[in-house]
């Protein structure tokens, strides 16, 4: 099953999984050490993050590592950009718009 990948990221436990991985590849039982939950509620987040493909794994010997898949991480941030933009465009209409209110008032 493909997931959407805005769903899993809204899970504050999926996001900091993430920001663990963007410092360096780690195994299950490494990254569950950071939460206080099960090393089995740890690998359903992780397996969902795989399956939006924002992780990757890699074998190593008889471990599996985790580690970002930094094509989807450009993929979610060039997707965001555009309201980025958006609203830096928004945020200036509204400066002129103050900008202009404040010329307009009488001064005291």
């Amino acid at each position: 099953m493909r997931r959407d990948v805005f769903q899993a990221i809204a899970d504050p436990t999926r996001r900091a999984i993430i920001l663990l991985l963007a410092v360096s590849a780690m195994t299950p039982n490494a990254l569950a050490e950071h939460f206080n939950t099960t090393r089995q509620a740890v690998s359903k987040h992780i397996r969902i993050l795989t399956e939006c493909e924002i992780l990757q794994q890699q074998q190593q010997g008889r471990e599996i590592y985790y580690h970002l898949n930094a094509q989807k991480m450009n993929e979610i941030e060039k997707w965001l950009e555009q309201f980025r933009q958006l609203m830096a465009q928004r945020f200036e209409q509204l400066d002129d718009v103050l900008e202009n209110l404040k010329k307009q008032r009488p001064q005291s």
